[in-house]
């Protein structure tokens, strides 16, 4: 395993100037712990780099992951230096370097999509990325002025859903509106109707918004369906965008399954 000690290694500054550039359309990405690196390893195959902490590397669970590898891709360094390279508090001494492709999206949508406008929390959009995967979504498009898919607290929140995800960043959501096929659903309060009273359509394109604006006007004026959630009245304004994703997502899915049944 090569070994790096100082941080004047020119594949150091490199591994730095990614990790400075977190979540940049088309750098790198560091894969930081051993959750997401087994993630990526299981779904996508060998990264470009594997870096383990020095002191750590006899560890089972590391010992275990490094078996996976390919020896030529491994290289260790003392703690000191792989903390310079992470993005939390307490590391668990392993780093993944790997090249996501940049997804173009497909000129047809056949099947249901999730569209981010403008959502800005990473937490909230690492969040609804793992609810799409559970509930089976297959893509996502994000909205320019949407959280960076990649950037680090989008990829500890995603907790790997990345990897079984097609994902689109700065994406023009109207011009995509305007070409689907399906039908086009956005959640709002304003002239809409209650989600559970809904029939909805096999496949379609959800669309969440930003957290205090919601959905854009000109991309919710182009909505075939709009769609409230109905809660306990005075208690509350409106539902964090992560639940009201949740629900939306598994109602749909619960209505999918109640129609294939029969």
């Amino acid at each position: 395993m090569k070994l790096i000690e100082s941080r004047a290694n020119p594949l150091f500054k490199q591994l730095y100037k990614w990790q400075s550039s977190a979540g940049r359309r088309g750098d790198p990405v560091l894969l930081d712990g051993i959750n997401l690196c087994e993630s990526w390893l299981t779904a996508k195959g060998q990264p470009t780099h594997a870096i383990f902490d020095l002191d750590r590397i006899d560890q089972p669970n590391i010992r275990q992951l490094i078996e996976k590898l390919n020896v030529e891709i491994c290289i260790s360094m003392p703690g000191s230096l792989l903390r310079s390279l992470t993005s939390v508090d307490t590391d668990q001494g392993v780093l993944f370097v790997v090249q996501p492709k940049v997804n173009t999206p497909p000129l047809r949508l056949k099947d249901t999509v999730v569209m981010l406008d403008r959502i800005q929390d990473p937490g909230n959009v690492g969040a609804i990325l793992r609810t799409c995967a559970a509930a089976g979504i297959k893509r996502v498009l994000a909205a320019t002025g949407t959280a960076s898919l990649w950037s680090p607290k989008v990829l500890r929140s995603g907790q790997g859903a990345h990897f079984a995800l097609q994902l689109h960043e700065q994406v023009d959501l109207i011009a995509i509106a305007e070409t689907l096929e399906m039908p086009l659903v956005v959640t709002t309060l304003d002239d809409a109707q209650d989600l559970f009273t809904t029939t909805l359509p096999t496949q379609c394109a959800w669309v969440f918004g930003h957290e205090g604006q919601g959905v854009d006007e000109k991309l919710a004026s182009r909505a075939d369906i709009k769609v409230k959630i109905n809660h306990e009245l005075g208690a509350i304004e409106s539902l964090n965008v992560t639940a009201a994703a949740a629900i939306c997502l598994f109602e749909q899915r619960r209505q999918s399954l109640g129609t294939t049944k029969t």
